[in-house]
């Protein structure tokens, strides 16, 4: 999946919340109270991380998502730090293969998704990030400007050449990777024993890649059946499971309250993803209502309901329905912008669900790399997830074939 390219307009600086800028006479309803969240339940997750301006996002989601799963494993608490760009060099070298293979039809960018993390660990393991740090000395941010300028450059040349390339080929796109990303280390220590790459995945952590399915909830395929979901970074054409959105969103809440986490696709170039935060699935008719004549009327468009909402409080949110999802789907108005996981939920003051999201866009927004998604956003932009197959219902689980 791609990290988002561009973000909504942005937002006001200045709200009218202090008492000394109150304004007596406004009715209640255009008073801006906030949200206040209540965590009905958190599961462990590792720290926030920043993939700065690279497209990795799928590699530091899912890394975080297996972190997660060695602590409720009990072989790591939450100091684990894993090597995303271990992990982003030996699916890169495995993509430029892929692409040559094919005599260059396939989408080579920066992007990819959960499943290429499981392959990886599965096939070449990982180590910490104290062995290959996701920053090399001197840098102070991720930036994969020039490496993918290079990488695409180099991929033209395969394509130019039918995929008729020397061993050389393969050896100058290591030898670049390394340049820019490190050298992959051949051992990794931890608690005091010293593993492979791949035995520290299966013996340090206790992970096994054989338990983690990805999910879907489309249409144009039937339901309880596998296919590839058809996007760009999919590159490696896994298949995932097709499920109802009812029973996708049942599996996500028996994880989180059996203490699993969730790695989440999802289309975040919504109006109501802010990058304060929130992400919610406003309902602009409803919002242009309410803010006709009103201090509102400057934020949330007033009588025009294609203006760009600031959502500064909880509102009222979109009805999803399964035929919603395709619509979006089929006419890009969903795509697969960012991954992230989700660890949480929360309610907010009116006592709606929110799904608590760690992303990887470093500390920053008012809940500090923490995001707010309500449950009408999860069920109309989430593309597809990566989850325990031990944490979906076993009457869900039976209906999949697992």
């Amino acid at each position: 999946m791609r990290t988002l390219k561009y973000f909504v307009a942005a937002f006001a600086l200045v709200c009218m919340t202090s008492a000394a800028f109150a304004q007596p006479n406004v009715p209640e309803k255009t008073q801006r109270k906030g949200f206040e969240f209540t965590t009905v339940k958190a599961n462990p997750i590792t720290g926030i991380r920043n993939q700065g301006s690279s497209g990795t996002c799928w590699a530091f989601s899912t890394t975080s998502f297996f972190e997660s799963e060695a602590i409720k494993k009990g072989t790591a608490d939450t100091s684990l730090n894993l090597s995303v760009m271990y992990t982003v060099t030996k699916n890169y070298l495995e993509k430029m293969r892929k692409f040559i293979r094919v005599d260059g039809y396939l989408c080579f960018a920066e992007g990819g998704s959960f499943e290429d993390v499981a392959h990886s660990f599965e096939d070449y393991g990982v180590v910490q990030e104290k062995d290959m740090p996701n920053l090399l000395p001197g840098e102070k941010r991720i930036n994969f400007r020039e490496l993918t300028s290079i990488s695409t450059g180099l991929s033209e040349a395969a394509k130019k050449a039918g995929g008729k390339v020397s061993p050389r080929f393969m050896e100058t796109y290591q030898n670049i990777l390394e340049t820019y990303l490190g050298k992959c280390p051949e051992t990794t220590t931890y608690r005091g024993v010293t593993y492979s790459p791949k035995d520290f995945v299966t013996k340090g952590l206790g992970l096994n890649m054989a338990d983690y399915v990805s999910v879907t909830s489309f249409t144009h395929y039937p339901f309880y059946t596998q296919f590839a979901i058809e996007v760009p970074d999919n590159w490696r054409w896994d298949l995932s499971y097709n499920v109802p959105i009812d029973e996708l969103i049942a599996m996500m809440d028996n994880a989180i309250e059996n203490g699993y986490t969730i790695a989440w696709g999802s289309d975040v170039s919504e109006v109501g993803f802010n990058r304060d935060g929130i992400g919610v699935v406003p309902d602009m008719e409803d919002l242009a209502k309410n803010a006709v004549g009103s201090d509102q009327a400057r934020w949330v468009g007033g009588n025009n309901p294609q203006a760009r909402p600031q959502i500064v409080e909880p509102v009222k949110e979109l009805t999803i329905t399964q035929e919603m999802r395709q619509e979006g789907y089929d006419n890009k108005s969903t795509t697969d912008d960012h991954g992230m996981q989700i660890f949480g939920i929360a309610k907010d003051q009116n006592g709606t669900k929110y799904y608590m999201v760690k992303n990887s866009w470093g500390p920053t927004g008012k809940y500090k790399g923490i995001w707010y998604v309500s449950e009408a956003f999860v069920r109309y932009k989430t593309m597809n997830i990566l989850i325990n197959k031990n944490a979906i219902p076993k009457a869900i689980r039976k209906k999949m074939g697992l």
